[in-house]
């Protein structure tokens, strides 16, 4: 008996294509992934062809600074070669979305150090798989007095601040980690403003957890 042929739910199989890649994307389901495709294919050929050229760019051209391990246009992002920062207090973050988080408060004006993620043994992520050999180098070789943990309330994001901690500690710096304001098991970049900055300007020294 021949195989009967599974008919699409769209009447365009260039309609289907883009559906299908849009909904790849995190938090794009099949209805909102049509949703905008139909509005891509009402808009202007330029508008959309501005939309993949600054796509490809972005993929293409996007580099991460080599200081800081932060998204940048340069080999040395915007804040780590700003002259008005801070360079003896150092902020370091699970993900570059931490780093956005923190800039929308405006109660941080140090440096930042993005690790790459969190010590997560069920999942293979390992110390030497995060940025943590670059930290450790900025600390012995930059002017830091003072190393600030915003990781996530997290058990992931604690092993990872207390082997940080154990690593960093010595004498002549002052390591902290900010205020419990951030609910347990919340990412930083969930976070409302008013909530994150209170939790900066609340720090408290690592010891003291």
């Amino acid at each position: 008996m021949p195989k009967t042929l599974k008919l699409s739910e769209y009447s365009s199989i260039l309609l289907e294509n883009a559906v299908g890649e849009l909904s790849r994307l995190p938090g794009i389901g099949r209805k909102t992934a049509l949703r905008l495709a139909l509005h891509l294919l009402r808009e202007d050929a330029s508008r959309t062809e501005s939309l993949s050229r600054s796509l490809v760019q972005l993929k293409e051209k996007i580099m991460f600074c080599s200081k800081c391990h932060n998204i940048s246009d340069t080999d040395i992002c915007a804040i780590c070669s700003n002259p008005r920062r801070d360079e003896n207090m150092l902020c370091v973050v699970e993900d570059i979305r931490d780093v956005m988080a923190i800039e929308r408060t405006s109660s941080f004006n140090g440096l930042y150090h993005v690790l790459g993620g969190v010590i997560n043994p069920v999942e293979g992520i390992s110390p030497s798989d995060l940025n943590i050999s670059t930290l450790t180098h900025r600390i012995t070789h930059e002017a830091i007095k003072e190393v600030m943990l915003a990781l996530p309330a997290t058990i992931e994001g604690d092993t990872t601040g207390y082997y940080i901690y154990r690593l960093i500690n010595r004498e002549n710096l002052k390591v902290s980690v900010i205020a419990k304001g951030v609910a347990i098991g919340d990412a930083l970049e969930f976070a409302d403003e008013v909530t994150l900055g209170r939790s900066i300007q609340n720090r408290i020294p690592f010891a003291g957890v």
